[in-house]
């Protein structure tokens, strides 16, 4: 080869690596699907951080500070703590309902369910449910409250009267249900029954249960209200179950970031967001019958709490202290 051949392929092969490397930036500067936007101090509030809600005619987020035994107040606007309810046994559970203007809050250490008012945060009344109660649901329209609480009951709560109405019996302790705004049912994780299990809130009875078949660790779940699909969040091993809304019917499995606590439905988007323990998030969009990951963005180990509020627009994601950083609120922005 002479050397004006070997100063052109070598000039080729310049360029060709060029456009390569052009490629593989274009790739990784694609923008996220998650930009995260600020991030909210949570002052001396120590220990795990359970579930949360959003007030959002106030922009307020109400977090429930597990391991501080108390409820943060958070001014989404402020960027800060407005207050912090003390004084509460493992606080679990929060939800928020806008027509009665009152705060839920489920507690596992003595298995009360608190309710304050929104406008002053006083307390409004109290209802006990046994033990270890947990995740609540609001139902507005039918004036309803639900919580997931002790050994297996799911409890139905009058919000006009604050009083029970009746707890249907389950198998296990409940972890995340939804309510099928379709119709009457109730989609209930029972990790320790190996079961997801169906309820009747009009009859107040179990009319179904449908088998993990081998997966275990299902807490969290979510609803895909337009595609009919329930989505259910394995632990072990990690990833995300599909199924059938009208049957149960097994129909995909996406693997997932590991310690899965939350999972949430982005119908405007038609994406789904994961938070894991292990320190991600993980974006996935559907694809068909099933979904496909599209981000897998690093955030903090432990931070596997989170909401996402279609009202705010924003995904909120709970980072609790380690070592010398403190406990903060992460807002993230969907985009585009």
């Amino acid at each position: 080869m002479t050397s004006h051949r070997r100063c052109l392929v070598l000039a080729l092969t310049v360029i060709a690596a060029g456009f390569s490397v052009g490629n593989v930036a274009g790739q990784i500067a694609e923008p996220s699907p998650l930009l995260l936007d600020e991030k909210i101090p949570l002052g001396d509030i120590k220990g795990r951080i359970d579930h949360m809600a959003v007030d959002p005619a106030r922009h307020r987020l109400l977090v429930a500070a597990l391991g501080n035994g108390s409820l943060a107040v958070v001014d989404l606007e402020a960027k800060r703590v407005d207050r912090n309810i003390a004084g509460l046994r493992e606080p679990q559970g929060v939800g928020y309902d806008a027509a009665n203007d009152t705060i839920y809050v489920a507690s596992a250490g003595d298995g009360s369910l608190k309710l304050f008012n929104g406008s002053d945060l006083k307390p409004k009344a109290r209802i006990d449910l046994g033990s270890d109660a947990d995740n609540i649901r609001v139902d507005t329209k039918a004036g309803r409250v639900f919580v997931g609480h002790g050994d297996g009951a799911l409890a139905m709560i009058d919000t006009a009267t604050h009083s029970k109405i009746t707890s249907v019996p389950l198998d296990a302790h409940p972890e995340s249900f939804q309510l099928d705004a379709a119709t009457d049912r109730i989609f209930v994780n029972l990790p320790d029954a190996h079961a997801i299990d169906v309820i009747d809130r009009a009859g107040a009875k179990k009319i179904g249960s449908w088998s993990t078949a081998g997966r275990s660790a299902n807490f969290a779940m979510a609803l895909d209200q337009g595609r009919q699909r329930l989505l259910v969040a394995f632990r072990r091993p990690a990833e995300l179950g599909i199924y059938a809304l009208e049957d149960g019917k097994p129909v995909a499995s996406v693997p997932t970031c590991g310690d899965i606590d939350d999972l949430f439905v982005d119908p405007k988007r038609d994406r789904v967001y994961v938070s894991c323990g292990e320190g991600f998030l993980d974006v996935l969009t559907a694809d068909g019958s099933s979904y496909r990951r599209i981000a897998h963005i690093a955030t903090a180990a432990g931070a596997r709490t989170s909401l996402f509020s279609p009202d705010l627009d924003r995904l909120l994601l709970a980072v609790p202290a380690r070592a010398e950083t403190p406990a903060a609120i992460w807002v993230f922005r969907p985009a585009p």
